[in-house]
């Protein structure tokens, strides 16, 4: 298993496709997307379903864009989805390619991701579980199914019980976040933590599952319910914009949940 660490999410000033490749590599080392320590009681094979419980804080199903609509016949083989038995937080990333795209051609740029996670890198599938683009269209990214709680690769050592969001574009200092993006990202984060009743404003106990994360394997540091990537691992991912805008999306889930 090859081991790739990058301390900075991407280098300024590469090429668009570069910065998408470099932004990758600082997301999960791990080929398979779970590591060997993240072989652990809380995941379960592709065939077993969770065991759902009602919660009294269930928001809207948002409207999401299936991986068929961009991934097109650009596949690459990959082992059957993992998953955990309940979803505890949210990591929210960029891709740190271009802000000024057309949303029409954002299948394209998830394709781009995709063959710099699961090509070059030989992940086995596109690290996030959902991307979202700056006009608030959200995309199924990671096989697995939507409603499930399908274990990622983007938060190194926290992918267990977490989701990822990737917010198409670059959201460095200065850098305006869209509304649109911002309100479809509460949406995502106000579903998945609704499910096991997590207010989005809450702190987690997440355990590390290895020590190339900013906190030492075994240890369960303390997150906000709704982390950026840099709160986890040492980049700068998802850029001091959007983690200028977390507390605005905790506040607009925990809304939505009706809390």
């Amino acid at each position: 298993m090859r081991v790739f660490r990058v301390a900075l999410c991407c280098a300024p000033g590469a090429s668009a496709l570069g910065l998408l490749l470099l932004c990758a590599t600082g997301v999960e080392p791990a080929v398979s997307g779970v590591r060997a320590g993240d072989q652990h009681s809380s995941l379960m094979p592709a065939a077993a379903a969770p065991v759902r419980r009602i919660s009294p804080h269930l928001a809207p199903y948002p409207s999401i864009v299936p991986r068929s609509k961009w991934l097109a016949r650009d596949t690459y083989r990959r082992p059957p989805a993992r998953f955990a038995d309940r979803i505890e937080a949210v990591f929210v990333h960029h891709t740190n390619s271009p802000n000024g795209y057309d949303c029409a051609d954002v299948p394209r740029i998830i394709r781009t991701v995709y063959r710099g996670q699961a090509g070059a890198r030989h992940w086995d599938d596109i690290g996030y579980n959902f991307l979202v683009d700056r006009c608030g269209t959200i995309y199924e990214g990671r096989a697995g199914g939507v409603d499930q709680p399908v274990v990622g690769a983007h938060a190194q050592g926290f992918n267990r019980r977490t989701v990822g969001i990737a917010a198409i574009g670059r959201y460095t200092e200065g850098m305006p976040v869209p509304q649109r993006m911002i309100d479809a990202i509460a949406a995502i984060v106000a579903w998945k933590l609704g499910v096991s009743d997590i207010d989005p404003r809450s702190r987690v106990r997440l355990e590390s599952s290895n020590s190339l994360s900013k906190y030492r394997k075994g240890t369960t540091p303390l997150f906000y319910a709704v982390s950026g990537h840099s709160d986890g691992y040492r980049t700068i991912c998802p850029g001091s914009a959007l983690m200028a805008e977390l507390p605005a999306i905790r506040e607009i889930a925990a809304r939505l949940q009706g809390r």
